[in-house]
């Protein structure tokens, strides 16, 4: 006869512990299942309602199990988009901003889901499964659920007749994590757009890539994850920002924090609304010569006259990201002291300094884009003085060097057909051979063919690649870059990525072989 069980028998059965990591401690008050005392041994876990059962799978199960996991589930249903919010709860929850690894991660999971719908439908999961791999391997690497950084936090009050966003500022400026997250807890009550405007006062105290790039990465995930979790991804940022004011006294973090309340006052831009004014491609070319020549000071400058003089956002956005396109083109690649494994000399990819000043541009613009005016303004502002900055703290001759494509590599291209264009290109970045693939990508564009194919062709290798944690954002960020630059200059950002993929070619991603023999493509 079938034993009715108490619960006390069900706690045996599972464990406290186990339930508790899956259910959350409120869940089991509510249920009476949470013995007396227990809350008191340690902080509340965050719990996720019906995706905490897959979050739960990404933390816990060993990373050499989870893709025959993750494949029978999609197979028997789930979205590729459910896996990628669940993964990106799982990498919140475990790390909050605060593993190097971790978070470049998170920073990869939306741009491997926008990789995928550019895919086949058979070939789809292959970006996203990755990056999942890589994701629980990392997790399981750093301890797992008994490891985890993000927990419940209790709202502060806040201070009346203050902007929150300042309040928040503070708390990081002193370096006090609890308060932080208790403000920013507190000013995510509202919408996520409030709140993410608020944790952008914070954010433009200075203009370091991850700084940057992460609050956006996050704000891109809630398209599929959905604005409810806004607090929960968008607080890495404020435990990211409390770990590096510890660099305050660096020119990347001191000069933001004077030169931009400066120039907001200089150019009256507080309480203006955004300009709408067109331009010429002429005049986006001069600025963004302007800003890539200039120091820092001078191109934030050029940037907020711009914005006062009333030019759309949009144009100066552009100027922006062209300027960062040029420390692609231009760089000479790693130095003998910057080589790494993975990264050789001469090579691009991964965290160099053109891949890390597009990512940010890109960030910058498209924070500005989501932005109240005064954060958009200031994001342009910042834009503009980070990819000076980043020119000018790499060092080298960058405004004498020759911009790719080369001269004397254009010249030995004879083909003029696509297909072998096409052809060629694929064998230049299997040879690792950066300077012709980007003469044929060149190519192949100022004779007007179309840009999928090469698109398609760059995205194979962006899947299959490592990358050294990059390849999928980078991918990502030339992908939007080339939509939203007129058509004069797009085909510089394909031209780049062509030579960031002829550098990273020949270091296969962990768990892609293994999702392509459990897809069978």
């Amino acid at each position: 006869m079938f034993k009715q069980s108490t619960r006390r028998d069900f706690l045996a059965s599972v464990g406290t512990g186990a339930l508790v990591a899956t259910l959350g401690p409120g869940v089991m008050s509510e249920l009476g299942l949470l013995p007396p005392g227990f809350a008191e041994e340690g902080p509340e876990a965050l719990a996720f309602g019906s995706l905490e059962p897959l979050v739960g799978l990404m933390q816990e199960i060993p990373a050499n199990q989870l893709l025959p996991a993750v494949v029978e589930r999609l197979h028997a249903g789930t979205a590729l988009r459910e896996l990628v919010a669940a993964a990106a709860l799982a990498n919140a929850r475990t790390f909050g901003g605060e593993d190097y690894v971790g978070f470049h991660t998170l920073m990869a999971l939306a741009p491997a889901y926008h990789m995928a719908l550019e895919l086949p439908e058979t070939h789809r999961p292959l970006p996203v499964l990755k990056v999942l791999y890589r994701n629980t391997n990392r997790i399981q690497e750093s301890g797992g659920r008994k490891a985890e950084v993000l927990h419940a936090v209790k709202p502060a009050s806040l201070p009346e007749g203050r902007p929150g966003g300042e309040v928040l500022r503070e708390a990081i400026r002193r370096k006090d994590v609890e308060e932080a997250e208790r403000a920013f807890a507190a000013l995510s009550k509202g919408s996520a757009e409030e709140a993410f405007n608020h944790l952008l006062i914070a954010v433009e105290d200075s203009a370091e890539v991850h700084r940057v790039v992460l609050p956006y990465r996050a704000w891109d995930l809630l398209e599929m994850i959905g604005k409810e979790h806004a607090h929960t991804l968008l607080r890495q940022s404020v435990r990211y920002c409390v770990k590096t004011e510890s660099q305050q006294n660096s020119d990347r973090f001191g000069l933001p924090r004077a030169l931009l309340p400066k120039l907001f006052e200089e150019k009256g831009l507080l309480g203006r609304s955004l300009g709408s004014r067109p331009v010429e491609s002429a005049w986006v070319e001069e600025l963004s010569r302007t800003i890539f020549k200039a120091t820092p000071e001078e191109a934030a400058e050029a940037a907020a006259a711009a914005l006062a003089d009333g030019i759309a956002p949009e144009a100066v956005g552009e100027a922006i990201s062209l300027a960062a396109n040029q420390l692609v083109l231009r760089d000479h690649g790693r130095r003998e002291r910057e080589v790494q494994p993975g990264k050789p000399l001469g090579s691009v990819h991964g965290d160099s300094i053109g891949v890390h000043a597009c990512d940010s541009a890109n960030a910058w613009r498209n924070m500005a884009r989501v932005g109240n005016p005064r954060n958009a303004f200031a994001c342009l502002i910042l834009g503009a003085f980070q990819v000076a900055f980043d020119r000018i703290g790499r060092g080298g001759d960058f405004l004498d060097w020759e911009p790719h494509p080369l001269g004397a590599e254009l010249e030995k291209i004879a083909a003029r057909d696509p297909e072998t264009l096409l052809r060629e290109a694929e064998g230049a970045i299997r040879e690792n051979h950066q300077a012709r693939a980007a003469a044929l990508v060149h190519r192949y564009g100022e004779l007007g063919q179309p840009p999928r194919p090469i698109f398609d062709l760059l995205l194979r290798y962006a899947v299959s690649e490592d990358g050294a944690l990059h390849s999928e954002k980078y991918y990502r960020t030339v992908t939007e870059e080339f939509a939203a630059t007129r058509a004069s200059f797009r085909w510089r950002q394909l031209v780049a990525l062509a030579r960031v993929t002829a550098s990273e070619f020949g270091r296969p991603a962990a768990g892609v072989s293994e999702a392509r023999e459990l897809l069978k493509v």
